[in-house]
């Protein structure tokens, strides 16, 4: 069990049978009556947000969870496969359960994908991944990183914002935590 003095940003709770990460916290200290922590919890398998407030003191589920490396191999329809690194055994995510994560998805990529109760529930991206650019305007002599920035479609089918001297056939590295381009490869 966790304590309300354990919560922290990105700390994974169990509450009405449904795993929940922490978003935002903040500890709250009125000047009559009791303190309390007002928390933003996101749903680990459904996706949704919710807002939340806790005693000081009061007692936290601590969620059976797992997490395996697996390489994501496909996708059809609005099903992704992975497989385990090591067993050889698939599991299948929804659309709905990677949210904009799949925007990154790569064949062949090693994640790390989370279970619970021998379930799959979500996915974590390495912090940046390596694309290449597969549309954009093409880049003219005289274009300059600090001279704006153009729209560029990723081989995943992600649009992030690129600076201008870029071209299509092109790999950059992008933050998945942000989507936003950090540099040539």
């Amino acid at each position: 069990m966790y304590e309300t003095s354990d919560i922290r940003k990105g700390l994974k709770i169990e509450m009405d049978g449904d795993v929940y990460s922490v978003v935002e916290f903040q500890h709250v200290k009125p000047g009559k009556g009791g303190a309390f922590i007002r928390t933003k919890l996101k749903s680990l398998s459904r996706g949704a947000v919710l807002e939340k407030t806790f005693r000081s003191g009061e007692k936290l589920g601590k969620p059976d969870l797992e997490e395996k490396k697996m390489q994501f191999l496909y996708s059809s329809d609005d099903q992704y496969c992975f497989m385990d690194a090591e067993t050889y055994e698939q599991s299948f995510l929804t659309k709905e359960q990677l949210g904009s994560s799949r925007e990154f998805l790569k064949e062949n990529i090693s994640i790390d994908v989370l279970f619970h109760n021998n379930e799959p529930i979500a996915v974590e991206l390495p912090t940046f991944v390596e694309l290449t650019i597969s549309e954009t305007e093409p880049g003219e002599k005289g274009d300059t990183v600090s001279g704006g920035s153009k729209a560029a479609t990723l081989e995943t089918g992600a649009v992030i914002q690129v600076p201008l001297f870029l071209n299509p056939g092109e790999v950059v590295k992008v933050d998945t935590r942000s989507g936003t381009y950090v540099e040539r490869v």
